[in-house]
Formats: structure tokens, C-alpha cells, sequence
């Protein structure tokens, strides 16, 4: 590639390093060396071309395959995803037909690929008549779901359930802020409406850094459902709370708004380094620590642990369209012994009477209630204490049987959503010292 880099350019690189190295799509972003010389604009552009192209997969790899006699041959794998970019804009991002044609072909060209031209123009022109009308006749929850990700949604939560919560993902998120104070104030100012849990949310869109506030700390991003296991701590003022897996400090922050002394552990240097400058920026005081949590232990044991383990973050999809591409059962099965190890040495650091939060951003049972029922399995010393309706907006549906949290995609439709969150509250036995 020779020339210089254009969106489309490097949405190609992007979705080859989620589809074929198993890259995190964050994660490639940053390490793609041709992004920083695009425009915001072009940047965007280029985020959303492929995330978008990641969400709908299913049904642009089915439309391709029905235009197509022959499969492409795998060191056609490039042609592939120049068709997969180009009915992405022809069906979901509504690009003009000939503009989404003509830079696909281009992109076929510049790749050395010279003999494929023809078949992309075909292929994509056809689509730009045919598509809409086949888009539409297409299962798009099911199509765009892997099926083991099916098959665990429809055992947890039944099979409408899981289709409700497979919709949910079509859409992009919102952007959700948590506020440190005066939220109808900056509701205004940031042309957002208030959620019934007190996150401020407003259309995705746009640079964060340049939105007002940004500069002087008056709030951070943070999806309404990840807003709420720090709450569940109760009043913290005073008092030392160890944020586990910290980063990249969302809860740790409103732990130091409300007046905790806040020790941050993450085994990750480079995402503990983001904590602490989202903490500069946000004026609050933080002791963060490099460290393992499975060894790490504080000075003496505290009245308060909020762990918000490693998972498959499944409950995050309509954030991270690449999440579906990128894990698989495997990965839910060997963390759930790293919760399980987290859930055990979380227990340890506290005193008895003291309250631990556990969390984590899966659908997945496995990463939560199964995780709950296998510590008291195991004789911990630790008891539910449940969480109530009043605790998070008023939402009694979001409240399990045993009276966990469970949030899903699908809850506050009227909203636009919310994360898949797990989480319960367990207390230490035996009374303070």
C-alpha cells in the first residue's frame, strides 16, 4: 500500500486483525501506526465501518455467500473482507452505491488483487439492487449470533429472552457519563437526558475530549449497568475500599467521589497508567497499585472489596461488536477459575462484618450466579446480603430470585439499553472487631 492510507484503508487492516489474528478491535486501533494521520472524521468513519460490519457479520457473509457460485479460496481471505466492507456501507451505513462500489474495487486493486476486480464490482452491485430486499427477509438476531452464544443465552434466559438480548446488539450504545455532581446541570449543557439509575446519557458520536466538562474532571464515561456495583457498598465515606481489576477506574472514582480512601489493583501497568491519568484529569485522590490480586493483600484486612473480575464481557457486545469474534467457550471456562482464585482472595482481604461486591460484565451464568453458588459450595465464610429495588432506580425486574443484579441488553428498551451486568453483594461472617 503505497499510497496514503485512506478509512477504508485501514478498516480493512482492523477487520482483519479481529477476524484473523484475534485482535481486540481497541486494541488494534491503538496499535495501527496509519491512524493517528487521519482525520477525527475519518477515524470515526473507519471505527464505525467496522464495527458495524463486525455486528451484522452473520447476514453480510450469507447476502455474499448467494452472490457467490464457488466459495472465495482462503489467500482470497482480503477479498473477502473488502466484499464484507462494501455491504456494510451499501445496507447498514446507507453509503451511496457507487461511492461503496467504486472504493471497494479500489481497494481490490490496491492489494495486488487485480483478477478480483470484476467479482467485486459484481458482487456489489448486485447487492446494491438485490440487498435491501434480501436484508430484509433475513433473521438478523440469530444470523449475527454464534451459536454457542445462542444456545447459553437461550438456556439462561429462554429463547425469546435471548433473541431480545441478540437485537439489542444490532444497535450501537449510547455514550453514558456518570457526573460527579449537579447532574440536570450538565444534563444540559451535554444535551442529555437522565436515566432513572442517575447515569447521564446522550447519542454516541463525536469526540468525548472535546465534549464540555471533559477538561476539568466534571465527569467520566461509564455505562449505566457498570455504574452500579460501587453503589452497592453503601455509604463509604472514610472508609478504605479495595477496587480489584481496577482498571480503567470508573468505579474507583465514584468510590473516591464519595469520599472513600481508594486502593486501585491491576495486574496491567499500561491500564493502570490510564487510571491514574483519568484520575489527574478527574482531581481525585487514588492509591494504585501494580499487583495481583490473587497474591496481593493489604496492610490489614478492610471493610470493603469491589471486584469486578476478568470475563468474557458478553453483557458488553453492543460496545465491543468484536467481543462474538473473539471469544468462545473455552475462554468462559477458564475464567471462571480465574473468578473463582479472585473470589477467594477478595474474601480474605476483609474483616469480618465487611461487604465484598462481585461483578462482572457477562451473560454468561458460569462468570456469575454459578460463581456465587460454587464459594458458598466451597465453606467460605461469607453470606448474601441482597439487593434491593431502591438500590438501582427502582428496577425490581433487574433483581434475580436470590436477589442478585442481573441487568441484560435488553432492559430499558425505552432508552436505547444497557450493559449485561452480574453482580452480587456478600458479607464476611462473624462480627467487627
Amino acid at each position: 500500500m503505497s499510497h496514503f492510507p485512506t478509512a477504508r484503508d485501514i478498516a480493512l487492516e482492523l477487520l482483519a486483525a479481529v477476524l484473523r489474528r484475534k485482535r481486540p478491535l481497541d486494541d488494534a486501533i491503538d496499535d495501527n501506526p496509519a491512524m493517528p494521520s487521519l482525520s477525527g472524521r475519518d477515524r470515526a468513519f473507519a471505527r464505525l465501518l467496522v464495527a458495524t460490519t463486525l455486528r451484522r457479520l452473520g447476514q453480510i457473509d450469507e447476502l455474499i455467500a448467494l452472490c457467490l457460485n464457488t466459495p472465495l479460496a482462503p489467500r482470497a481471505a482480503v477479498i473477502h473482507d473488502i466484499l464484507r466492507l462494501g455491504v456494510a456501507q451499501l445496507l447498514f451505513l446507507r453509503t451511496p452505491p457507487h461511492a461503496a462500489v467504486a472504493t471497494s474495487v479500489d481497494l481490490a486493486h490496491g492489494r495486488g488483487f487485480f483478477s478480483h476486480k470484476g467479482l467485486v464490482n459484481a458482487v456489489l452491485r448486485r447487492l446494491s439492487v438485490e440487498g435491501a430486499e434480501l436484508s430484509r427477509g433475513q433473521d438478523a438476531a440469530r444470523l449475527n449470533t454464534p451459536d454457542w452464544l445462542w444456545r447459553s443465552w437461550s438456556r439462561a434466559y429462554g429463547e425469546e429472552t435471548a433473541r431480545a438480548i441478540a437485537y439489542a446488539h444490532l444497535k450501537e450504545a449510547p455514550l453514558d457519563l456518570t457526573v460527579r455532581d449537579d447532574p440536570e446541570v450538565w444534563c444540559e449543557k451535554l444535551q442529555g437526558m437522565l436515566l432513572p439509575t442517575g447515569t447521564l446519557r446522550r447519542q454516541a458520536g463525536g469526540a468525548v475530549t472535546s465534549l464540555p466538562g471533559y477538561a476539568e474532571g466534571a465527569w467520566w464515561v461509564q455505562d449505566a449497568a457498570a455504574a452500579l456495583p460501587a453503589r452497592l457498598l453503601g455509604d463509604v465515606a472514610g472508609r478504605e475500599v479495595v477496587d480489584l481489576c481496577a482498571a480503567p477506574g470508573g468505579k474507583s472514582a465514584q468510590l473516591a467521589c464519595a469520599g472513600a480512601r481508594v486502593i486501585a489493583i491491576d495486574r496491567s501497568t499500561r491500564r493502570l497508567e490510564r487510571l491514574v491519568a483519568n484520575f489527574r484529569r478527574l482531581t481525585l485522590p487514588v492509591e494504585a497499585v501494580a499487583a495481583d490480586a490473587l497474591t496481593w493483600r493489604p496492610g490489614r484486612p478492610v471493610e470493603a472489596v469491589l471486584l469486578d473480575a476478568p470475563c468474557t464481557t458478553t453483557g458488553a457486545i453492543r460496545r465491543h461488536p468484536d467481543v462474538p469474534h473473539l471469544k468462545s467457550p473455552e475462554d468462559v471456562a477458564r475464567l471462571a477459575v480465574v473468578q473463582e482464585n479472585l473470589l477467594r482472595a477478595a474474601t480474605d482481604m476483609l474483616v469480618p462484618g465487611g461487604t465484598l461486591v462481585y461483578c462482572t460484565c457477562s451473560l454468561e451464568p458460569e462468570e456469575g450466579l454459578r460463581q456465587i453458588e460454587m464459594l458458598f459450595g466451597s465453606g467460605a465464610p461469607v453470606l448474601r446480603r441482597e439487593i434491593t429495588a431502591d438500590e438501582i432506580g427502582g428496577h425490581s425486574d433487574w433483581i434475580t430470585p436470590q436477589g442478585d443484579l442481573r441487568t441484560l441488553p435488553c432492559h430499558l428498551t425505552e432508552y436505547d439499553g444497557i450493559d449485561g451486568f452480574f453482580c452480587a453483594r456478600l458479607t464476611k461472617c462473624g462480627s467487627p472487631g
